[in-house]
């Protein structure tokens, strides 16, 4: 097994990707702990980068089951790390929702499909973190709806079918 190192100060985006893969991948085969596990990725996402790359890796890749599960030490820890873990769960909800309408009219799919296991692994992991700041993140992103959109500079704005499906995302936390 290649043995791969990160800067723990200061991941790139890309160095907290892999190590997030590395990571899963060795706990998906028995050789890391979920003790062991949960500590290294709330390490990890302690920085702007690592808690990026760390879920573009755990929500996107079909092969990690990690969000799926949701061990208890995992939860535990993004309980801890708080408002951070919620914030870019919702923001991923969001986006990923928003693609599945726009995967839904271009007809593919395939990215439709992965759109909607995002969204479902975040919806999923919503329903077990601290519910204050969970609502709390949710209700702002109603007040915003408006004035988010599909561009990183919000130039383009979800749509109305956007909107009305992300609302109905939302509501589907509570089931």
């Amino acid at each position: 097994m290649e043995k791969k190192t990160i800067n723990k100060q200061n991941p790139t985006f890309e160095q907290a990707y892999e190590i997030a893969e590395l990571w899963c991948k060795e706990w998906e085969d028995d050789l890391l702990s979920e003790e062991v596990l949960a500590d290294r990725v709330s390490e990890l996402v302690k920085t702007n980068y690592g808690i990026r790359g760390f879920f573009a890796y755990s929500l996107s890749d079909k092969n990690c089951s990690l969000l799926d599960k949701l061990p208890f030490p995992l939860i535990f820890k993004f309980t801890e790390i708080g408002n951070k873990v919620v914030e870019i769960t919702v923001n991923n909800l969001i986006m990923s929702s928003a693609q599945i309408i726009n995967h839904e009219k271009d007809n593919n799919h395939v990215l439709k499909s992965n759109s909607e296991n995002i969204a479902e692994r975040c919806k999923g992991l919503l329903r077990v973190l601290d519910t204050n700041l969970v609502a709390k993140n949710i209700n702002k992103i109603l007040d915003e709806l408006d004035n988010l959109g599909n561009s990183f500079d919000k130039s383009i704005k979800y749509n109305y079918r956007q909107k009305e499906f992300i609302k109905h995302q939302i509501l589907d936390i509570a089931q």
